[in-house]
């Protein structure tokens, strides 16, 4: 469940340097051609205390009433993000589109509840019509050295998701203390058999960041060597403009060294960018 891999800090470090320069060095026709891939790859989320079945009947219809245009057609976003409650209404709205429905599950955002509980969240939704689950873990499991108790609640997450629902584990980089713990629990989540590994749940002071997610992302890399299976990546709090979008999806393209992203590979997790964006490419 260990690669055995240790991060190189400064190395790491670097890498996220020259990447930032990068950046912000390109030219206006190339920024469009990232930005118009980056909103094919975002999970627009509603994620909030005050969320009511009219706020997400809106909200599911500004989404999929949200396009850009194209050479081949418009573009939508991958998915919207909801809790468990509003699955039902969220597939309802969104059926005649190819907008996916994405649940958060397993105790969000602090994942400290018992794994039957866990598992009864992940059913719940998956039978309401999820065809994504935002999976969080027990970080105070993982920080004890219970490794092999996270194994198992993932596994089991990905058991009950069934062959139709893309499991998506959230590791809640923020809390994990260390780029090394960030790699480990990416590269655990992956043998357990998430479809998709995701930094964030938005809801702590500290979401993604460059370094969090170069370090998630070479135990993608590290995985897809190993195993010659490609998973996919999501980045998700605190991506509020257009340039860390950028970043984040050179960062990928680089590491996997890929021309091209899309949403079956990399997402984003926002409830800010999806008006920004749409407003930067239909001026």
């Amino acid at each position: 469940m260990n690669s055995g891999t240790k991060i190189d800090i400064h190395e790491l470090n670097a890498s996220v340097a020259d990447l930032k320069r990068e950046c912000s060095s390109l030219a206006e026709k190339e920024t469009l051609t990232e930005l118009r891939q980056l909103f094919t790859c975002i999970d627009n989320t509603t994620l909030n205390g005050s969320d009511t079945p009219s706020s997400v009947y809106e909200f599911c219809e500004n989404t999929k009433n949200t396009m850009v245009p194209s050479p081949d057609g418009p573009l939508q976003v991958a998915a919207v993000c909801v809790y468990p409650s509003f699955v039902t209404l969220a597939k309802k709205q969104l059926n005649d589109t190819p907008i996916r429905v994405a649940s958060v599950a397993g105790g969000f955002p602090a994942g400290q509840i018992p794994i039957y509980l866990k598992m009864q969240e992940v059913r719940y939704v998956v039978d309401n019509g999820a065809d994504e689950v935002d999976f969080v873990i027990n970080r105070g499991l993982f920080l004890s050295g219970e490794t092999n108790a996270v194994f198992d609640e993932i596994a089991a997450a990905k058991e009950n998701c069934g062959k139709n629902s893309l499991l998506k584990v959230i590791i809640e980089c923020g809390e994990l203390l260390t780029l090394q713990n960030i790699y480990d629990a990416s590269f655990l989540a992956l043998c357990a058999g998430a479809d998709f590994v995701k930094t964030s749940t938005g809801k702590i002071p500290v979401g993604a960041t460059p370094e969090s997610a170069y370090a998630m992302m070479l135990a993608l890399h590290d995985f897809r060597e190993k195993n010659k299976k490609t998973v996919g990546f999501k980045v998700a709090g605190g991506v509020s403009n257009h340039n860390d979008a950028i970043l984040y999806g050179l960062m990928y393209k680089k590491i996997f060294d890929v021309k091209n992203i899309n949403n079956q590979i990399f997402r984003i997790g926002t409830s800010r960018l999806t008006a920004q964006l749409h407003k930067l490419l239909t001026l």
